[in-house]
């Protein structure tokens, strides 16, 4: 059945025209005109949009460019000096142009595609012989992907193509649509999936629920600065639904715990032996260079073979202690050396090679713990760790920010979010004061969880009204001044990735990233370019 799928999601991919498709003659095959015939069928369509929207176990086609968003951030470096830099050097060091884009190509292509499947499944679902109950489950999961895909295009992009119908090979003539409007589609597809989900149970991990798509409702309305929306929606999901914060914060992360009680969605992972279902953000950001030496074991099996990219700045780290910020600095950055946060027993001194990594540091949340290690015949793509995409805490920190501009309490639910990490209440402050401690809270507490870059390019800085990542990058930004005048015994001594990360950023042109120059050559010229670029 699978490969039925499979093909289906890729006749859609390549905007065939059913007529095309059915011209030939295929005895005892699926075609389109005969799928979607059962509830099983549209399920296991929908299985592979999700699939296609998550893809954790693919490393290259969606979770290297959200990792590369994070290295062009004060966060991450591209981390691996001993590799081809390729795919990541364009966006990290602001060189990216409509040729050169690196793997960001790949997100632009990829999302694409799914659109194209979902609105095909769209159709077909709607006039399928199954139940109105059915209908609404899978339509509903299928609207939520179409609108996370425009959500991470626009975010990226800008204004890029929207379209809410299959597409055949006479259609492909669409121009960019603007901002306001691609937003205006996921706000309607968001609403509508969560309507049709709304008296839908289903007690299967990984599978969109109506709360899911509240919480992106969120997301997006704070990102268009819809205040009153954002703090409906986020408030809706921390007050109706039926979440709670991890009382541990390491637990978020921790591959043991999938689908924890603080998860919304997450991309979902198996370190089943006989099929790699496993994540590759372990692999992708692991550390590289481990020695079986440097474990208290001296066993190989314990040894990680990580390829070191999207390793955190010491800035990060800097945010962290200047809050004495013990739990999520240890939950989030490992320094070379320093027992494994959780896994100190087996890892006392988690030890990699520094002649590869910039940072002398890696990301914990991506961490592979040594009894997992252990327990796997196999590594490469069978890494058991969930990657979280919208979880309670980030409601907390949208309501606080709507709360902000609206009036409300702010306070209150950034104090709930430090509590839980055991900081001391912020009392007294507000006006500007008190916005940058929402923006550092969510920095602090969302670190590698792909919200930065997006982040850093909407807020606006309370002194210029001007967006945060302006004041950060550029030759005067503090980030890169910061990095020019480090003495981080690490960063400063491994210059094969340049010390003057993001000197490059010019306010004029990045804060979206070119579209693919190919896509504008499909289209004839329809398709138009960023500014600048």
């Amino acid at each position: 059945m699978k490969k039925i799928i499979v093909s289906i999601i890729a006749f859609s991919i390549l905007s065939v025209s059913c007529s095309d498709f059915i011209e030939k003659e295929q005895r005892g095959t699926q075609t389109l005109e005969n799928y979607f015939q059962t509830a099983q069928e549209c399920e296991n369509y929908v299985n592979e949009l999700t699939h296609r929207l998550l893809l954790p176990n693919d490393w290259y086609t969606l979770v290297a460019p959200r990792v590369t968003n994070e290295m062009a951030t004060d966060d991450a470096w591209m981390g691996n000096t001993g590799q081809d830099n390729s795919a990541h050097r364009p966006c990290s060091q602001y060189i990216i142009t409509p040729d050169n884009m690196g793997d960001m190509n790949s997100m632009y292509t990829a999302h694409y595609y799914t659109i194209q499947s979902a609105n095909l499944g769209l159709e077909r679902m709607a006039v399928a012989p199954i139940t109105d109950a059915q209908k609404n489950q899978y339509m509903g999961e299928s609207l939520f992907v179409r609108a996370y895909c425009y959500y991470e295009l626009v975010n990226s992009f800008g204004d890029v193509p929207l379209y809410t119908t299959s597409l055949g090979t006479a259609d492909l003539k669409l121009q960019r649509s603007p901002v306001a409007a691609v937003y205006a589609q996921i706000e309607a597809d968001l609403k509508e999936s969560a309507a049709k989900l709304e008296n839908i149970t289903v007690n299967r991990n990984g599978r969109v629920n109506k709360w899911a798509a509240y919480a992106l409702l969120a997301r997006v309305s704070l990102f268009q600065e819809k205040w009153a929306d954002a703090k409906l929606y986020a408030n809706k999901v921390i007050t109706e639904g039926p979440y709670a914060l991890e009382s541990d914060f390491l637990n978020i992360w921790n591959v043991n715990n999938h689908n924890g009680v603080e998860s919304i969605l997450e991309a979902q992972s198996s370190a089943v032996q006989d099929k790699s279902l496993g994540s590759a953000l372990p692999t992708l950001a692991g550390a590289r260079g481990e020695d079986k030496k440097n474990f208290p074991s001296n066993d190989a099996q314990d040894v990680l073979d990580g390829w070191g990219w999207c390793m955190p700045t010491s800035d990060l780290e800097n945010a962290y202690l200047s809050e004495n910020d013990v739990i999520r600095r240890r939950s989030t950055i490992t320094k070379w050396g320093e027992p494994a946060y959780g896994d100190e027993v087996l890892n006392p001194t988690h030890k990699f090679g520094l002649g590869d990594n910039k940072s002398g540091r890696i990301c914990r949340k991506y961490y592979i713990p040594i009894a997992t290690r252990r327990s796997l015949d196999k590594q490469y793509e069978h890494l058991p760790l969930n990657i979280p995409l919208i979880r309670l805490a980030e409601m907390y920190l949208t309501r606080a920010e709507a709360n902000y501009h609206t009036g409300g309490d702010a306070l209150a639910d950034i104090n709930i979010i430090r509590a839980r990490v055991k900081l001391d209440p912020k009392t007294g402050i507000s006006g500007p004061t008190l916005l940058k401690q929402i923006y550092k809270e969510r920095r602090l507490e969302l670190a590698f969880e792909g919200l930065r870059l997006f982040d850093i390019r909407r807020e606006k800085d309370p002194t210029t009204n001007r967006p945060v990542i302006e004041s950060l990058m550029g030759p005067n930004g503090t980030f890169v001044q910061y990095n020019l005048n480090s003495t981080d015994p690490y960063e400063t001594t491994n210059l094969r990735e340049p010390q003057d990360k993001g000197i490059n950023f010019n306010p004029a042109k990045n804060l979206l990233w070119p579209i693919p120059q190919l896509e504008i050559d499909l289209s004839g010229g329809l398709i138009t370019q960023n500014p600048n670029y």
